[in-house]
């Protein structure tokens, strides 16, 4: 008898436990709605098969929060299915590579925030720019940052500034000259 217990322990030890299946499938789940916000151009280009590509594009198209949650969970079965069938991977790097890309997008624009707002508080940071992107017009960016600086209007009711044009074309040439200078290092 002791063998019989023994035996059925060692094949409890092999298999995973409830919570770890139920925490690998809400993964699966989590990455199918993940692939919901990729663009169709890149569903299009994962190699997957034709029944999750069609449950993904349902899912973007479903508008009622329970119909929602259910072609969701029907997302998550059909990448279980994938799973097992090997294919998730190419599923799971494009997911990353697009979230990687929109965090370096949304960390240039921060970068360029920062920029416009030291160009406009203190005229040394002029310097510091162009020591760092000395390819710059340096007429225009002094001519922007003079200009944003002179129409930068008192606050208004609320709390809110209101900004010029010059504030803006300010922020849009260093956008596309951090832009450039990444392109150039790529």
């Amino acid at each position: 008898m002791n063998t019989s217990h023994e035996e059925k322990d060692a094949v409890t030890d092999e298999r995973p436990s409830k919570t770890a299946l139920k925490k690998a499938m809400h993964e699966l789940q989590d990455l199918g709605e993940a692939l919901m916000t990729l663009p169709d151009s890149r569903i299009d280009a994962i190699g997957m098969s034709e029944l999750l590509r069609d449950a993904v594009r349902t899912a973007q198209r479903t508008k009622s929060h329970e119909g929602r949650r259910r072609q969701i969970q029907y997302l998550g079965k059909l990448m279980r299915r994938a799973q097992d069938a090997g294919g998730i991977e190419p599923i799971r790097e494009a997911v990353a590579s697009f979230q990687l890309g929109h965090a370096k997008d949304a960390l240039a624009l921060h970068e360029a925030e920062r920029w416009r707002a030291e160009l406009l508080a203190d005229d040394a940071a002029l310097g510091r720019w162009l020591a760092e992107h000395p390819t710059s017009d340096v007429q225009q960016l002094r001519n922007l940052t003079r200009s944003a600086r002179k129409d930068a209007a008192p606050a208004l009711p609320g709390g809110l500034a209101r900004h010029g044009r010059a504030y803006r074309d300010l922020f849009q040439l260093l956008r596309e000259t951090l832009h450039d200078a990444k392109a150039a290092h790529e």
